[in-house]
């Protein structure tokens, strides 16, 4: 049966890691709405170059935890950051944590999880260099493909999204 997926960027998103779970969650038959603090088109980037945008289908204070099943956050630095400063992005990840829905991140974007309160004592991973956040928020990190706590799903980096994708199809 599909079901709806909620992506949480902003500006700096790591092209690969949005492109790449919402193709193969739509190719899988589901409905994925990137959802965003703004309206509009955001874009990726890295290395500080402009390396490509996604229109965003639903603005934050609009989306509602009720009409998704599973909510995925893609790494890059700047997206990252941007969103664990943000209160309703991390609240938004806290209702879905308490809803019991699948949570993934993956690279920079457990720091999310962190900034949420939801890292203590969960097995995770994310990327190599923020390893040390990740366990001064009380994560048991482990330097893996995919780290999966019951409904928390971590990943490292681009070349994980195969695995990535696939842990949040098996968790849906």
């Amino acid at each position: 049966m599909p079901k709806k997926i909620a992506i949480l960027s902003s500006n700096g998103f790591e092209v690969t890691e949005l492109t790449g779970p919402k193709k193969a969650f739509e190719d899988a038959g589901h409905q994925v709405d990137v959802v965003s603090p703004s309206s509009g088109t955001i874009r990726a980037y890295n290395d500080d170059s402009d390396k490509g945008k996604v229109e965003v289908d639903r603005k934050l204070s609009d989306a509602n935890v009720a009409d998704y099943a599973a909510l995925v956050i893609p790494g890059g630095t700047e997206n990252s950051d941007a969103l664990r400063n943000d209160s309703k992005a991390v609240q938004f990840t806290k209702d879905f944590a308490a809803a019991g829905k699948p949570v993934a991140a993956i690279c920079h974007a457990p720091w999310v999880l962190a900034e949420a309160g939801l890292a203590s004592g969960r097995d995770m991973t994310s990327y190599p260099g923020i390893c040390d956040d990740m366990k001064a928020a009380g994560a048991n990190w482990s330097d893996v493909e995919v780290a999966r706590d019951g409904n928390f799903i971590t990943s490292r980096k681009p070349e994980d999204v195969p695995a990535f994708s696939k842990a949040v199809l098996n968790a849906l």
